[in-house]
């Protein structure tokens, strides 16, 4: 290992991580700087600074999934401290650090698939790379229902990296006019979700593509229904010391009408520049039983 053991040491052997599960290849080599336990998962060798090991250990439950663990679901979410992803005007540039953006870089590389919501494309028009770290760049999928997401958005036109559509079954000529049958998929919506997209159909769509591995990117609804229909193992909810006022909201879950019965995952916490990220478990044993 370099004698300097940091984050930009590290970090190769974090995507060698992802290439070998994506290819079925054994999880470590001899020469690899850290160890694996079919029970204990990955861990690091001596000789890593503070900064290496803390992000190691943010990064460890995703690293972790292999074989029949790899089907596995993480999300993002940047928010105020008074929980506003943006302002009431929808300027949200920037809630968070530098140091947030970079991390979103690396879910996306460690990740198979990226998901964004309709309106976050219609917003932000985003690439969806990993331009700030080193890292391939994951399938990117659109969930738009309506089909109104731009033709023209750079997600379809780029060429950077694969793109699927999601959308209501009533639009699948259209979607496969527009982007062909192979970047298609549509699902029907479901009176009893409020016409919304069934989110376990998506996933079990997108695993039948081989992504297994996901992250739901944003926004603030398409975050909050993945928790909301229970489709998140993790959430890194990452709070910025900034406080906006009537803003557009962040996370939004079930209501609870007393505190017995709110969600309260086991959480850790890190530092980001001077954001604060909170890693929240929202894996199946996590969750209360629905009565």
């Amino acid at each position: 290992m370099p004698a300097e053991g940091d984050v930009a040491a590290l970090w190769p052997w974090c995507i060698d991580i992802a290439r070998r599960r994506r290819q079925g290849l054994r999880p470590v080599d001899a020469d690899l700087p850290l160890s694996w336990s079919p029970t204990q998962g990955y861990a690091l060798q001596h000789g890593w600074d503070h900064e290496a090991r803390a992000l190691f250990a943010l990064l460890k439950p995703l690293l972790d999934r292999r074989g029949d663990d790899a089907d596995w679901t993480v999300g993002q979410l940047g928010q105020s401290l008074d929980g506003c992803i943006a302002t009431h005007c929808g300027d949200s540039c920037f809630v968070n650090g530098p140091e947030g953006l970079v991390h979103l870089h690396r879910l996306r590389a460690l990740c198979d698939a990226v998901i964004v919501g309709a309106s976050t494309v219609c917003l932000d028009d985003p690439q969806l790379t990993t331009r700030r770290v080193p890292g391939d760049n994951a399938t990117r999928v659109v969930l738009d229902p309506s089909l109104r997401v731009p033709a023209t958005s750079r997600v379809f036109t780029d060429g950077l990296a694969p793109t699927l559509l999601v959308c209501d079954a009533a639009h699948r000529t259209r979607a496969e006019t527009r982007l062909g049958a192979a970047h298609v998929i549509a699902l029907p919506r479901h009176p009893a979700l409020g016409d919304r997209l069934s989110l376990p159909e998506v996933v079990g769509a997108l695993r039948e593509r081989g992504l297994r591995l996901l992250f739901v990117e944003g926004g603030g609804v398409t975050v909050s229904q993945f928790v909301h229909q229970r489709c998140l193992d993790r959430l890194h909810l990452i709070v910025a010391p900034v406080v906006i006022g009537a803003g557009q909201p962040g996370l939004q879950v079930r209501r609870s009408d007393a505190m017995g019965d709110a969600l309260r995952p086991p959480a850790r916490t890190f530092a980001l520049g001077g954001d604060v990220l909170w890693d929240l478990d929202l894996s199946p044993a996590q969750r209360p039983v629905s009565n």
